[in-house]
């Protein structure tokens, strides 16, 4: 049976029927007519894999029918043939979707070639369209535009499909969990399970039975045996989260599952073989823990592979607009609310606060919010208390007009020198870099910072 159905169209039965027989093999199935109308037919009723047309056909012309097949099929390959064409219609015609505007006569052995290089092309071109889909449909949970941020999912990326170990770093809430299904979902073990394990959520003497498993008898109450979270995530990956609060017991066994693929139940005698990935994530300085022996140093650098950092909420607070309206959008559906946006006040408020729960606690305050306040738009009033106490502390280290008053220039003068010291600090003393975050020229600066007497 023949892979791939194309589609001729052509007027003239001689040339029609060359090019028929020409093309005809095990690789494709062709068919030839002499109008577009019939032609349009068959595209409806049939799965068209390439078309090759003249530009006026009989009935429905070529440019009406190019239109009409690639409405039907968007990943039909359209090929269309002319005596003489103006250059304005063959560009026109490629702008429409045609692969090539071909001079006829055409010979079929050069066809041939050019209808195999593209049907490749497409094949490449879906395969990877398939990867992105998958990687897109993990990565629609995760919003943010900032540098942090795309270069996570860069890193991603290149890791994703590979089995290198990555320890993902991170504070609570800052979506180590999101990151480690992108990877998995972005790698071959696509279709395989992804088993996550808190290891801080599961008391010390049941984790061991929870990822390796155990025989039957093998403890008190041990009356049947049980298959571990390792073993049910074979050929796939095990998150293991918050990996820092594991027992240094543990951390052995778990050491020989990277090692050497392979773990024994608690209670058992045979190796137990596994084909798994491992991604672990921790908000601990796992580096300070191997400096204090609480953390085996042989097991942290097989798990450090890959070391992905993820920044706190308020490192990349330029996010928080789109995260803002990304969860007004989900609870307005959840809670059957109608809120309609957030004032910029309100807005300017949540950037300044400092977000000690990251992602997490955004997520739980908009959806108070939401759920509160039901309809319109949100404003300042409808923050809690610590939102806004977050924003009077930063007021406090502005600059404030006294009570009797103060010169303008003056105050102008303090406020000048507040936003450049806090730039110098930021960026290390370079200018060029703070010349970048305060958005002027680094000559400006330069300039501002002898006038000010800043030099030190």
């Amino acid at each position: 049976m023949s892979e791939h159905n194309i589609l001729i169209v052509e007027k003239d039965n001689d040339s029609r029927r060359l090019l028929v027989d020409s093309l005809e093999s095990d690789l494709f199935n062709v068919s030839g007519v002499m109008d577009g109308e019939e032609a349009l037919s068959i595209i409806s009723s049939k799965n068209i894999d390439v078309l090759i047309t003249e530009l006026e056909t009989p009935k429905v012309d070529g440019m009406s029918l190019l239109t009409n097949a690639i409405e039907v099929n968007q990943d039909i390959i359209v090929y269309m043939t002319a005596k003489n064409a103006s250059v304005d219609i063959a560009v026109n015609a490629m702008k429409i979707g045609v692969e090539e505007f071909l001079t006829k006569p055409v010979r079929p052995e050069k066809l041939i070639e050019k209808i195999k290089l593209s049907i490749k092309k497409k094949k490449q071109k879906n395969i990877k369209s398939d990867q992105t889909t998958s990687f897109c449909k993990i990565r629609e949970n995760i919003i943010g535009n900032s540098k942090q941020i795309k270069d996570i999912f860069e890193l991603v990326g290149k890791i994703a499909d590979t089995d290198s170990t990555a320890l993902i770093y991170g504070e609570s809430g800052t979506g180590k969990e999101l990151i480690a299904k992108a990877i998995h979902y972005s790698s071959y073990r696509k279709d395989r399970p992804f088993v996550p394990v808190n290891c801080g959520a599961i008391p010390e003497e049941l984790l061991e039975s929870e990822l390796l498993g155990h025989e039957k008898g093998s403890f008190t109450g041990a009356h049947k045996a049980r298959t571990g979270r390792f073993e049910l995530a074979d050929t796939g990956t095990v998150f293991l989260d918050e990996i820092g609060d594991m027992s240094p017991n543990l951390q052995v066994k778990i050491l020989r599952v990277l090692q050497e693929q392979e773990l024994e139940r608690v209670g058992g005698v045979r190796p137990v073989k596994v084909d798994i990935r491992i991604i672990a994530a921790t908000h601990r300085d796992l580096e300070k823990a191997v400096a204090e022996e609480k953390f085996r140093e042989d097991l942290y650098y097989r798990l450090n592979v890959i070391p992905i950092n993820l920044p706190s909420l308020r490192d990349r607070n330029t996010d928080i607009p789109l995260l803002v309206d990304y969860f007004i959008n989900i609870f307005n559906i959840q809670k059957s609310r109608n809120i309609q946006g957030i004032t910029k006040s309100a807005l300017e408020c949540l950037k300044v606060y400092r977000w000690p729960g990251n992602i997490r606690e955004l997520q739980n305050i908009i959806e108070r919010m939401v759920v509160l306040k039901m309809e319109g738009v949100i404003d300042v009033e409808d923050l809690p208390d610590k939102i806004l106490s977050g924003r009077f502390h930063k007021e406090s280290t502005e600059v404030k007009l006294p009570e009797d008053g103060d010169s303008f220039n003056s105050m102008v003068t303090n406020f000048e020198k507040q936003l450049i010291q806090q730039a110098l600090s930021k960026t290390s003393g370079v200018k060029n870099k703070a010349a970048k975050l305060l958005n002027m020229n680094r000559t400006t600066l330069v300039e501002k910072i002898k006038k000010l007497k800043l030099e030190k």
